[in-house]
């Protein structure tokens, strides 16, 4: 193992204007940034910023509803946040996509190129809805609880 001077930073092994010219140019990059409300250039630098230290600890701010609600930001229930969580798990978010999609495995349907397709006659197929497991699952997120575990 190695020491650590105190005060001395742990961070990038590259030059950091190596690091930032292939993080702007990232369409990955772009995608989150913009999923997170940010510019381009600003997630770039909050990137760099704790990618340069790395023991640097993210910044948490816990504020009361009433205070969000008088800053004009909305307040969700923990309904509406479970939604989330399990649309989320479900790959439904906006600007996830679908990523069986790239693969354009089922991309020639209809057509006669003999290519095979999981679904040749074009219809829809649909996972079966368990409300019984989604009104389990809830319950669970209400009750700040994982479930079981073993």
């Amino acid at each position: 193992m190695s020491q650590q001077s105190p005060g001395k930073k742990r961070g990038l092994s590259r030059p950091v204007e190596v690091v930032r010219a292939e993080l702007l140019k990232d369409p990955e990059t772009k995608r989150i940034a913009d999923a997170v409300g940010m510019k381009l250039e600003d997630y770039v630098e909050l990137v760099l910023e704790y990618a340069q230290d790395k023991d640097k600890e993210p910044m948490l701010n816990v504020v009361s509803d009433e205070e969000l609600k008088a800053n004009g930001f909305p307040v969700h229930t923990v309904e509406e946040v479970g939604e989330f969580l399990v649309a989320g798990a479900k790959g439904e978010l906006p600007g996830q996509g679908n990523p069986f999609a790239k693969s354009e495995f089922e991309g020639s349907k209809g057509d006669a190129s003999g290519k095979p397709s999981l679904n040749p006659a074009g219809e829809s197929a649909k996972a079966p809805q368990d409300e019984a497991k989604r009104q389990e699952l809830m319950d669970q997120l209400k009750k700040g609880g994982g479930g079981p575990r073993g």
